[in-house]
């Protein structure tokens, strides 16, 4: 008489390991058909087959197939398996706890019986585990939404520091490189504009691209700009500024190398290059911050 064999079930079928194969999907805990024929030892082509001749037996509520957004929002979270127990060139199918426990009536094997047993174990100890901890997860759920309110309120407050910063500081320094063109007129227009009663250029080299920046200038604000003798800048394009943008006054000197410009009487700019070329070539803009050295500059001219 022959000895009835103990069937040969898996280690991966202990309920803590049967319990991380277990997927929320559309509300519902459910497997995926690779790892239920992993656990059924059987191929997953096998497990679909069977399936699929007993379509009666697996309503959607038992079993369904994954959209492809599904499939690879899984795909995120976990590891998909390209074994033979689980290709995944198209979305795989999920049963529900029903339908796992209509599969092992399917497949009449030993094997599928004890493990849907296992299986259906791990659900019931899933569901035990989510009723026992329900107030805790809502505290976190609770908490977590706190921590995100927290966060953007933070990131709102530190948005409005950063932006205060970047309109109430002035470097003392700028550089500009070759063709920085723009950013050098942008920065020259901005420290024009600060100016509220009168701004003193001295540049060597000024025509009428110097005074299309000064027009930028605030209104009622005074230009005396100090100059070569033989400045391509001609009556006629003095009259015509004035006539739009008074009062500018030109005057000639050979005392001075570099180029100034002075705002108020107070403030004062050391510039590389003269402003009719800003940008065009690698100059810098400092900012003189010795106000001694300011009075000094006026005092010269």
């Amino acid at each position: 008489m022959n000895e009835i064999q103990p069937v040969s079930v898996p280690a991966t079928t202990d309920t803590p390991n049967i319990s991380r194969l277990i997927y929320t999907i559309r509300n519902q805990q459910v497997m995926l058909a690779s790892d239920l024929a992993m656990l059924y030892q059987v191929e997953t082509r096998v497990l679909n087959q069977a399936v699929k001749r007993n379509q009666k037996r697996f309503p959607e509520r038992y079993c369904f197939q994954l959209t492809k957004e599904e499939a690879a929002n899984l795909t995120s979270q976990i590891v998909m398996s390209s074994s033979a127990h689980g290709g995944r060139r198209v979305p795989p199918y999920a049963f529900t706890e029903q339908g796992i426990a209509m599969l092992s009536a399917v497949l009449r094997s030993d094997v599928a019986i004890e493990v849907s047993l296992r299986i259906m174990d791990a659900f019931v100890e899933m569901r035990r585990f989510i009723a026992h901890n329900a107030q805790l997860f809502e505290h976190i759920e609770r908490v977590e939404l706190k921590q995100l309110t927290y966060q953007k309120e933070t990131d709102e407050k530190f948005e409005q520091i950063f932006d205060f910063i970047h309109s109430h500081t002035e470097s003392s320094q700028k550089i500009f490189f070759d063709d920085q063109i723009y950013d050098a007129f942008s920065l020259l227009v901005s420290l024009i504009q600060k100016a509220t009663t009168d701004i003193i250029l001295i540049d060597g080299y000024v025509d009428i691209g110097t005074l299309n920046l000064l027009a930028k200038k605030q209104t009622n604000v005074d230009v005396e700009i100090y100059t070569f003798s033989n400045t391509k800048l001609t009556a006629a394009d003095i009259a015509k500024f004035n006539g739009q943008y008074p009062t500018l006054i030109v005057k000639h000197t050979n005392a001075f190398h570099d180029r100034f410009l002075i705002l108020d009487h107070k403030e004062a700019y050391h510039i590389g290059a003269s402003l009719k070329v800003a940008g065009k070539k690698c100059f810098a803009i400092s900012l003189l911050s010795d106000e001694a050295l300011v009075r000094e500059l006026l005092g010269r001219l």
